[in-house]
């Protein structure tokens, strides 16, 4: 009879899956961050009783029409529906421009209950104090760079989009976790900005300052929600099922649909109004879901 992988390894099977370049020239960071899915999903299963607050939203200024991209919302839509499947409780915050495309994200996974918080810093510092939050995640969320200003991945100065998520991630006391796949993503501070400098277009001035305790680096930010609720799934065997259901195809797809027509929301690559995420069509999104349960399932068979 063949020996079953340990759970540990099947994430870290899940972690090489998903660190796979789509052109961003990023394969130096996915070294440099080997074993943050590892880490992420050891310190959410071994909390007694997790209470998660999801950040993201990344506008496009430019779009057509501007508004928040594909990436982010559907990721954290996902996370919040197998989460709250699984007991633990979310609330998600953004900013204005985003709130749209996050609230319809949520309602297209089927948790449009989940609290949004886009007021003020303060206000939603507090709020999550006050809900008891223990674990930040921020999935494609712009962040500061060096200078100060949050920057796409074409230099810009976003700021006046973008609100400082920055400073609720860091106040504490929950522990942070980072989803990204660019370089100027919160959570990226926990990498070199040389490094960032030396492999990403304008690396330099683009590169995140803002470090997670954990960070997952993806070739597509989504993906990194997927394998995060992989490794979750792999590392619980009593939350396996549910989780594994929201690893769904169907269900990737209504979010994105929800989240592009009801937000609306844009492809941050082509910056038009359409079913992808990053330029790539759902087909290529939904191999990695299809992959990724195909990883847990293989891991523990009975």
């Amino acid at each position: 009879m063949a020996r079953q992988p340990l759970p540990q390894t099947v994430v870290d099977d899940i972690e090489r899956l998903i660190q796979v370049d789509v052109g961003r020239h990023i394969t130096a960071l996915f070294e440099a961050a080997r074993g943050g899915l590892r880490s992420a999903a050891s310190a959410l299963t071994a909390a007694p009783a997790a209470r998660v607050g999801l950040i993201t939203g990344f506008y496009v200024p430019l779009g057509s029409p501007p508004a928040a991209e594909t990436d982010g919302p559907v990721g954290a839509a996902l996370l919040a529906k197998g989460l709250s499947e699984v007991g633990i409780p979310c609330r998600l915050a953004t900013d204005e421009p985003c709130h749209s495309a996050c609230a319809a994200a949520l309602a297209g996974a089927g948790v449009a209950g989940v609290p949004v918080d886009a007021a003020d810093i303060a206000a939603t510092i507090a709020a999550w104090r006050r809900a008891g939050i223990t674990h930040a995640i921020s999935i494609e969320r712009c962040g500061r760079s060096a200078d100060g200003a949050p920057r796409n991945m074409r230099g810009l100065d976003i700021s006046s989009y973008t609100a400082p998520l920055d400073e609720l991630f860091t106040a504490g006391p929950w522990e942070t976790i980072a989803i990204g796949d660019g370089g100027n993503e919160i959570g990226m501070g926990s990498l070199s900005r040389e490094l960032i400098a030396q492999h990403v277009e304008h690396g330099e001035t683009i590169a995140c300052v803002t470090p997670a305790r954990h960070l997952i680096v993806a070739g597509v930010s989504n993906w990194g929600a997927y394998a995060l609720l992989g490794a979750l799934a792999a590392l619980r065997a009593d939350w396996r099922e549910r989780l594994l259901a929201c690893l769904d195809e169907k269900l990737d797809q209504t979010v994105l649909e929800a989240t592009v027509n009801n937000g609306p929301a844009v492809d941050g690559v082509s910056r038009l109004r359409t079913m992808t995420v990053d330029n790539l069509e759902m087909i290529i999104h939904h191999s990695k879901l299809r992959e990724i349960r195909a990883l847990v399932q293989a891991g523990h068979v009975v």
